[in-house]
């Protein structure tokens, strides 16, 4: 026995709306996801940023008076304080690994007699394997990886040409929306609250701008106090470096760029302080592999104290995420957007906490 359902036009066409409207949303988030990736990246740096232009506000302040017109200024002024330590960070640590590199490949003739006895030391550990001519075996390996990499070099010129390009445009966007929402982003977010409900649900449109304020003090606190741990991160590196220096006979100029090193990987939630320090034993494995020995020795015992007590005592309860949830946090991020997932997961995952939170109070309101 069948039953026939009768529907009106009106209802029919409400039915099929719906998974229409959310297909066009899926298509416009999958034709536009570079450009809203961008537009988030700015929001994240410009959240993270608020900080520094509140404390450069409250400097005005006490030194000129109140004023409106200094929220602007401290917006540009932090900016450029960023923009200009970014730019410092580069000038310095560039030119020393371009240098310790070219010095690491004119000495390496040198460092290969004195650790293996030249090619002939290299066939007799070659012998005692079974191999008679092992100098033959890397030479012919050396040529057939040189060959593959010309080929590729070859093939992929253009394209990594016009990727370099790419990233550049990417990245003078990201720092031009960056200032524009640090200069325009609290008159937009008032304006769009005040935009919301009748008087009469002012208490639910309260209750949500709460709710995104906690947020964003969850991202903006912790991009800072992780930059304050990086900062002391670097400076222990300089301090170890330098002291390496004095005992071990290598340039002390070192010291610096490899605490900025340290301190820029430390950004990088779980992974950046292995890769710093690691980049850094490279470094000082050009100059000194006894100095690099004992600079990972050290920095392995300082990484277990700051990371033990240090890091704890800063961050505190800002996030209140378990250990086992930051971890799942970064590796989702980073399987999904790479470097850029990794480092932006965490705060992610506390703004998901405070939502949680703050669900049953949504639900009262709309009860």
């Amino acid at each position: 026995m069948t039953k026939q359902i009768e529907t009106d036009s009106k209802t029919f066409v409400k039915f099929w709306m719906v998974p229409l409207f959310i297909l066009l949303i899926i298509f416009f988030i999958i034709n536009a996801l570079t450009g809203l990736v961008i537009i988030g990246i700015s929001i994240f740096m410009a959240l993270a940023l608020r900080p520094l232009v509140n404390k450069v506000n409250g400097l005005f302040t006490k030194c000129f008076g109140k004023d409106k017109k200094h929220q602007t200024v401290s917006a540009v002024f932090a900016y450029l304080i960023v923009m200009l330590v970014i730019i410092a960070i580069v000038a310095i640590v560039g030119p020393v690994v371009v240098n310790e590199t070219s010095r690491f490949i004119q000495n390496f003739p040198e460092t290969f007699e004195s650790a293996f006895g030249g090619w002939d030391g290299i066939n007799k550990l070659g012998q005692n394997f079974g191999v008679q001519d092992l100098h033959s075996e890397i030479d012919h390996a050396l040529m057939d990886l040189s060959n593959n990499l010309m080929g590729v070099f070859g093939n992929n010129l253009m394209s990594s040409v016009s990727g370099i390009a790419d990233v550049v445009m990417k990245a003078a966007l990201v720092l031009v929306l960056t200032l524009l929402f640090l200069l325009e982003g609290p008159g937009l977010i008032d304006m769009f609250w005040n935009s919301l409900g009748a008087k009469e649900d002012r208490k639910g449109v309260k209750e949500y701008r709460r709710l995104f304020s906690r947020m964003a003090d969850v991202v903006s606190t912790y991009v800072s106090r992780q930059l304050f741990v990086a900062i002391l991160d670097g400076c222990a590196t300089m301090i170890i470096v330098f002291l390496l220096s004095l005992f071990m006979g290598f340039s002390p100029n070192l010291a610096i760029p490899m605490g900025m090193i340290t301190m820029l990987f430390y950004m990088i939630p779980m992974f950046g302080q292995f890769i710093g320090g690691s980049i850094v034993t490279l470094i000082l494995l050009a100059s000194n592999w006894a100095a690099a020995v004992i600079f990972i020795v050290v920095y392995v015992v300082y990484s277990q104290i700051e990371n033990n007590i240090i890091a704890p005592k800063i961050q505190g309860d800002a996030l209140k995420l378990q250990p086992v949830i930051i971890l799942c946090a970064v590796i989702i991020g980073m399987y999904m957007f790479g470097l850029l997932g990794a480092i932006i997961s965490i705060p992610i995952a506390g703004c998901i906490r405070v939502l949680l939170e703050e669900l049953p109070n949504l639900r009262a309101i709309k009860e």
